[in-house]
């Protein structure tokens, strides 16, 4: 017994001992805490809109081209918000932007509830695409902290899934059951969430990124000059893989300050985009279309199932699933290229999420995704870490943005594919739908291969010093 008890607590140590760690830095918990919590829109809204919608207006299609707007607004005004996050800061842009949401949703729940004309409806739901880009600006305030220290700059990233995850498992069982209950109740917990996460983070200033405005002041330059120069050391860092790297980064080295080839970024120095960065957003365009037609395809199954209640449940399985792949993920230290590991996370997740159609029964659905779940979460994981190869510090939140903006939009097509689909065909439609996005999708991922491997061979941009 004793020997049991002593490996109990060895493995709760592998497991938490890092995460722990990180949260007892000084204002550590308090960020990343407070962003999970103001982050619950993201699993809320889309399915309270969903459900909401099919209960006062009976009608698949108008949900799905409702939840595929949010999407879309949400892909136009994410990378925007977090390139405005970069340039002027975290505060200027988010207070603003949650007044927003907060009078758009309040509207939203009451012309659903009260049975408006659908224009009414379309014309709202772009507004609810103000949601402060969280997880973006906690995981560029982790980079900040931890610059240089690879190991607990991986493991933090995991802990931002893991408490991802945690959102996601609370999220979507409350979604569905306070919907069925009342629009209004939803919408007023997710409002409540979004007040008491921002003023967590919001007021945490010690752990804010400087902006580039901030930075570009110190540095005696305008913003535009202050992002050249940035561009060009990060060009210079790409274009050369030798121990000196670090040296052509710095800025006293003639190479970072001078003009130079764009090496194997691929692009211009005044753009963050490149091979590496384009095949990372396809591919996560592909990753939202097929898992957003997944949810509403399990949504009208559960229902013609009679077993509606039951589907926040089935999706916090998944969720619940991710989170303990995310713990394991982020407590080992992996030897195997990231590379490899991107895209077998990617396979299983894209693989098991199309034998859906096989599917005779919504449990038969929920163990499907408690078995494939263990990878979801690493593959996002995955793609943070890509990120960090990819983009500069200063535009880091730009980045990851853009990533969950590609994410957004395929999410859209997914859903308003799947939607037509079912409202012709039943759930059975919609999950025809389903196996084929997820199969062109990994054949889409499959095509940029090379591009992210060779993303995975370069420095680490986040490292420049700027």
């Amino acid at each position: 017994m004793t020997t049991f008890t002593a490996g109990v607590k060895d493995l709760a140590r592998r497991l938490f001992g890092g995460y722990a760690e990180l949260l007892r830095m000084p204002h550590t918990a308090r960020f990343a805490i407070g962003s999970v919590i103001a982050c619950m829109p993201f699993p809320m809204v889309g399915m309270t809109i969903t459900i909401s919608v099919q209960h006062y207006y009976g009608n698949y299609s108008l949900a799905g081209a409702l939840t595929a707007i949010q999407a879309i607004a949400t892909a136009i005004v994410g990378p925007l918000l977090g390139k405005l996050v970069d340039i002027y800061g975290q505060r200027q842009i988010s207070i603003p932007t949650i007044i927003v949401w907060m009078i758009a949703s309040t509207s939203l729940v009451t012309a659903i509830t009260h049975h408006a004309p659908e224009w009414v409806l379309y014309a709202l739901v772009p507004f609810m695409a103000a949601i402060p880009p969280w997880g973006a600006m906690s995981r560029g305030r982790w980079t900040r902290l931890l610059r240089g220290d690879h190991e607990r700059t991986d493991r933090a990233l995991s802990l931002s899934g893991v408490l991802d995850e945690c959102m996601w498992v609370v999220g979507n069982p409350l979604a569905s059951t306070l919907a069925v209950i009342s629009g209004l109740l939803a919408f007023s917990f997710t409002g409540m969430c979004v007040i008491v996460g921002a003023l967590m983070f919001l007021t945490e200033r010690t752990t804010e990124p400087p902006s580039q405005t901030q930075l570009a002041r110190e540095a005696g330059l305008t913003r535009a000059q202050y992002r050249e120069r940035e561009a060009q050391k990060a060009a210079a860092l790409r274009g050369t893989t030798t121990p000196t790297t670090t040296t052509a980064a710095t800025p006293g080295n003639r190479a970072a300050d001078e003009p130079s080839s764009t090496g194997r970024s691929g692009h211009s120095h005044g753009s963050i985009w490149g091979p590496g960065l384009v095949a990372v957003c396809a591919t996560w365009f592909g990753l939202g279309a097929f898992q957003s037609a997944a949810g509403i395809s399990i949504i009208a199954f559960a229902t013609e199932q009679n077993m509606k209640q039951y589907t926040g449940f089935v999706f916090a399985c998944f969720s619940l699933s991710s989170l303990t792949g995310a713990l394991v993920y982020g407590a080992k230290n992996w030897m195997i290229p990231l590379w490899k590991r991107f895209y077998v996370c990617l396979a299983v997740v894209n693989l098991g999420i199309g034998s859906f159609l096989f599917a005779k029964h919504l449990w038969v659905i929920m163990v499907i995704y408690l078995v494939i779940g263990v990878c979801q979460a690493p593959t996002w994981i995955n793609g943070n870490q890509l990120m960090l190869h990819l983009v500069p510090p200063s535009r880091f939140t730009e980045g990851m943005a853009w990533m969950g903006a590609m994410n957004s939009i395929g999410s859209s097509v997914g859903s308003a594919i799947a939607g037509a689909y079912i409202d012709r065909a039943g759930s059975h439609g919609g999950f025809v739908v389903v196996t084929a996005l997820a199969i062109g999708s990994l054949l889409i991922a499959l095509t940029g291969i090379r591009q992210i491997k060779s993303s995975t061979e370069a420095p680490t941009l986040t490292e420049v010093e700027v």
